[in-house]
């Protein structure tokens, strides 16, 4: 599998890359990187010898991972498909009737999510663990994923961007402007919500009625100008739209765990 990091992903970029190799085959002896952060990089090859690694949080794509001699990548697949079955679940879909399965699968995960957030004061719902999104910011993002994946590609909307979703990091906030999107708004949480909410009864009104054949129909519109230019179909576009759900579902429940802790 070739290495998926960097803009290119995603948008024409915003993170700083003009030497994006300048460590590429780098040797760093008895130097102290405790506390460093590696965001969207290509790690693979790295090879850590004699080294401390303690309180280490490693998250992304992992295979071939060797801790002391042994090979955990299947341990770790394993645990991971054991504490979140939706991911198993949207790995086997197939059908127009298992999007729909899936999708029953997001909202219960997220209706009982939600519950926890409102037991918060409004202001943890606002605030960001270790620098990541807030509860409210993750809303917002998934109301960008259902706006660019969902009535952008499927539905062939010009700009049903929402003036309070919010892109990616790597989005040139200048173009979400220019999209109408208010990055820097500060909105409450239930308006971020409302938006929410109506997102995600314009996903169940995409596959109340999608068929099998829906799925292979082709999508011309990119996501967001700055995407790559390709055609995709429209099971490729749902299952954006499922994996993104599950993925902040994730990151949401890890971080209201510390926030309730509290």
């Amino acid at each position: 599998m070739a290495a998926q990091y960097g803009p290119h992903r995603w948008s024409a970029g915003y993170h700083a890359d003009d030497q994006p190799d300048a460590f590429r085959g780098a040797k760093f002896t008895v130097t102290d990187l405790s506390g460093a952060r590696f965001v969207d990089c290509d790690l693979s090859q790295v090879k850590i010898v004699d080294s401390w690694l303690v309180g280490v949080d490693i998250s992304g794509y992992i295979d071939n991972l060797v801790i002391n001699g042994v090979d955990v990548t299947e341990y770790v697949a394993t645990e991971f498909a054991r504490r979140h079955p939706e991911r198993v679940q949207l790995e086997q879909v197939r059908t127009a009737d298992d999007f729909r399965a899936m999708w029953e699968t997001v909202e219960g995960l997220w209706t009982a999510t939600v519950a926890r957030a409102e037991r918060l004061p409004e202001e943890a719902r606002h605030e960001r663990v270790d620098d990541e999104w807030s509860f409210v910011e993750t809303m917002r993002h998934l109301v960008f994923i259902t706006d660019s994946w969902a009535s952008r590609t499927i539905l062939d909307q010009e700009l049903p961007y929402h003036r309070l979703a919010l892109p990616q990091t790597a989005y040139n906030p200048t173009d979400a402007a220019a999209l109408g999107m208010e990055v820097d708004a500060r909105p409450s949480y239930d308006e971020v919500m409302a938006a929410r909410a109506d997102r995600m009864s314009m996903i169940r009104g995409i596959l109340t009625d999608l068929t099998d054949s829906d799925l292979g129909r082709i999508c011309t519109r990119t996501p967001a100008p700055g995407y790559p230019e390709e055609d995709r179909p429209v099971w490729e576009c749902l299952a954006v739209v499922m994996d993104e759900e599950c993925e902040h579902h994730r990151f949401a429940v890890r971080d209201l765990a510390i926030l309730e802790a509290r």
